[in-house]
């Protein structure tokens, strides 16, 4: 069963965090390859990878100094056309 997004609710997770501008950090899981598709969503930030064991999924983080949560729910909104890509 897939879970559907709020973005309502997320957005005021977020601002219940603290006050914008603040570094936030993106994680997601892609299959093997599809790497280079999140990191042309975030052409200015480091993008750090880490290969799964078994070689299929990449791990992505990504520090980020966002100046609101509207820009956060758009990175993951974007994010999320990429096939399989897993948000977390």
């Amino acid at each position: 069963m897939k879970s559907t997004f709020d973005p309502l609710a997320f957005k005021e997770k977020l601002e219940s965090f603290g006050t914008f501008p603040m570094p936030y950090l993106f994680k997601f899981i892609v299959p093997f390859g599809k790497e280079s598709e999140i990191a042309a969503i975030f052409p200015k930030e480091e993008v750090v990878l880490k290969p799964s064991s078994g070689g299929k999924y990449i791990s992505i983080t990504i520090h980020m100094q966002v100046d609101s949560a509207d820009q956060v729910i758009e990175l993951y909104e974007m994010a999320a056309q990429i096939d399989g890509v897993i948000s977390l």
